[in-house]
């Protein structure tokens, strides 16, 4: 089974960008974020029935001219990024890829391989081109049995999860014909206000002051848990407790990741290393006043909660690991709460944040949740996606979580290196509640 490019080309605005929308400025949260793709892939079985053989190329048709439709009203992406200060809205255009497969969708989803779910990707995730190159990318790749599958690559500079989520509904909508009413339309003033771009971050890829993230790339492995309904649901009455009587489901997935992440350093690298968990939150409801959910950029903050390792020795501190979630997020909810001058609060959180990853004898696991997000809802007109899957790369200590299919289960993609992996995917409290990689179908 082998992934062949066969025809690549650059998509422009289907409307030029009117002069006076011509720059976009970086907001802080921006600024800050590493220099890789925000990606997502997703895929379609073959909802045919009329044995149209000419059905890719009619699929990639539509969406080469449904994305250029798209990007007229998300026109940044289709620019290139200035001196890590703003966006050239230039019009130069986003990347499309086509390419195909010989074999049937069905070879990928029964036994789905983490490693080679990058190929469905049309760049690295953490190329370097996220700053320097098209923002957008896209890859449609179509399988023998007329499936197919749509990888996404968002530039992190410009994006979070909230953003590439916010792009896709739009560009499935309009590929179904939506009128304007019905479109996810994006918002881009505002963020550079609140949050305003610092003169001093620029020129982020050159800096050496550590004012952006560093991704951490060591011999890491992947692998995807999944936990349905039911053990999610035995799972947050097993982490409940006086203090946190109910558990979110994020919460208690969180929890039993990060406690099982942490037994595995203890065995590989000596007991005594203090632990955090790094929590990332879409804030535009939070902030005052709210943002919409259809801003385009990075509005995401974070907060730390932290284990001392002289402190873990307790072998069932599920309940306390889920109250220390619950007090490190209600924490961040007054804190939002008390309103003032939050782009100076953030900045003074972002320089410790960037410098978690790197620090020496601390492990720090980098912890996203897209359970809210309605990945599943996107139909381009030949049906809703089967899987909406992650893709491996060698990040240190990252935990994606992702809803299943029918949004009451969750999907967890951990990269961890190597030999702390190896005791993880054999850990008898995770997989008492959790399936290691099953079928997608």
């Amino acid at each position: 089974m082998k992934i062949e490019v066969f025809h690549r080309e650059t998509i422009q605005p289907s409307s030029p960008t009117p002069h006076h929308l011509r720059s976009f400025k970086l907001c802080l949260m921006d600024q800050h974020a590493g220099v890789m793709y925000t990606s997502i892939v997703l895929f379609y079985p073959n909802s045919n029935v009329d044995g149209n053989v000419n059905l890719a190329a009619e699929r990639s048709q539509l969406l080469k001219k449904t994305l250029s439709e798209t990007l007229t009203h998300f026109y940044p992406l289709a620019g290139r990024i200035r001196s890590n200060l703003y966006v050239e809205c230039n019009d130069e255009g986003a990347e499309f890829v086509e390419a195909r497969i010989n074999c049937s969708i069905s070879k990928i989803l029964e036994n789905p391989d983490v490693e080679r779910l990058k190929e469905f990707l049309p760049i690295d995730i953490a190329s370097k081109e996220a700053e320097t190159g098209p923002l957008l990318r896209v890859q449609a790749t179509s399988f023998e049995c007329g499936g197919m599958a749509i990888g996404v690559s968002m530039s992190h500079k410009v994006s979070d999860a909230a953003s590439l989520c916010t792009f896709i509904k739009s560009w499935s909508s309009i590929a179904l014909g939506g009128s304007n009413d019905l479109l996810y339309l994006p918002e881009f003033v505002g963020a550079s206000l609140i949050f305003p771009p610092r003169e001093h971050l620029g020129n982020s890829s050159e800096s050496k002051s550590g004012a952006t993230f560093k991704l951490v790339r060591n011999k890491c492995s992947t692998r995807r848990f999944v936990f349905d309904a039911p053990m999610i649901a035995a799972l947050q009455r097993k982490a409940a407790s006086e203090s946190v009587k109910k558990p979110t489901r994020v919460e208690a997935v969180s929890a039993l990741i990060w406690k099982c992440a942490m037994e595995a350093s203890s065995a590989t690298k000596g007991p005594t290393r203090p632990s955090t968990l790094m929590q990332c939150v879409n804030i535009r409801s939070s902030v005052l006043p709210a943002l919409p959910e259809s801003f385009l950029g990075n509005l995401i903050d974070f907060f730390a909660v932290k284990v001392e390792g002289s402190g873990f020795d307790k072998k069932d501190n599920l309940q306390e690991l889920v109250a220390l979630l619950r007090k490190g997020i209600q924490g961040f909810k007054e804190e939002y709460d008390k309103g003032g001058e939050m782009d100076e609060v953030i900045a003074k959180k972002l320089v410790g944040f960037v410098k978690l990853p790197r620090t020496e004898g601390l492990d720090n696991y980098n912890f996203t949740s897209l359970c809210r997000f309605p990945l599943y809802k996107a139909d381009f007109g030949w049906g809703k996606p089967r899987w909406v899957s992650y893709a491996s790369v060698e990040i240190k200590n990252v935990i994606l979580l992702i809803s299943t299919r029918d949004e009451t289960g969750i999907e967890a993609w951990l990269i961890l290196e190597e030999e702390d992996m190896a005791l993880v995917e054999k850990n008898q409290e995770l997989l008492a509640f959790a399936t290691l990689n099953p079928s997608a179908m």
